[in-house]
């Protein structure tokens, strides 16, 4: 085999600007790069936010994201890429952070003793925050 690490994830958007400056509020993401590739054609920008990077695409002929695409349960029905997910330290104050922001929240729960949730992206894209602070104490990092 060989190894991997994660890189980025690729959202399709209506308004690159708009879109840079959610994740940015929301999240926390930093315009890495911007480029237009005229092989799709399409606007493009690197966002990233630690080791983690999305890539936000701009294409004037896009269709919007379908309303069933919008619910976490109903998206499962369709093949194909689900959500992202990000970990959290403390999923309920990430989601009381995010809501003070004025973040469309689809829902929070706890699975299997697990607090998470999902939100979405001001283009209606589902992502996921789950609670892990493991990954906090293991790296030593304390954000």
């Amino acid at each position: 085999m060989f190894a991997i690490k994660p890189h980025h994830g690729g959202i399709s958007v209506p308004n690159l600007d708009e879109s840079i400056d959610w994740y940015r509020l929301m999240l926390g993401f930093e315009l890495e790069s911007r480029a237009f590739i005229s092989q799709i054609p399409a606007e493009i920008a690197f966002i990233r936010c630690g080791d983690y990077r999305i890539e936000l695409f701009q294409l004037d002929q896009a269709h919007p994201l379908p309303a069933d695409r919008r619910e976490p349960h109903l998206d499962l029905k369709t093949h194909g890429h689900k959500h992202l997910c990000f970990a959290v330290q403390d999923a309920p104050a990430a989601f009381a952070v995010l809501r003070g922001k004025g973040a469309n929240i689809v829902f929070e729960n706890v699975i299997d003793g697990t607090p998470m949730g999902f939100l979405r992206d001001n283009s209606g894209n589902l992502l996921e925050l789950i609670q892990c602070p493991a990954l906090w104490s293991a790296q030593g990092e304390h954000r």
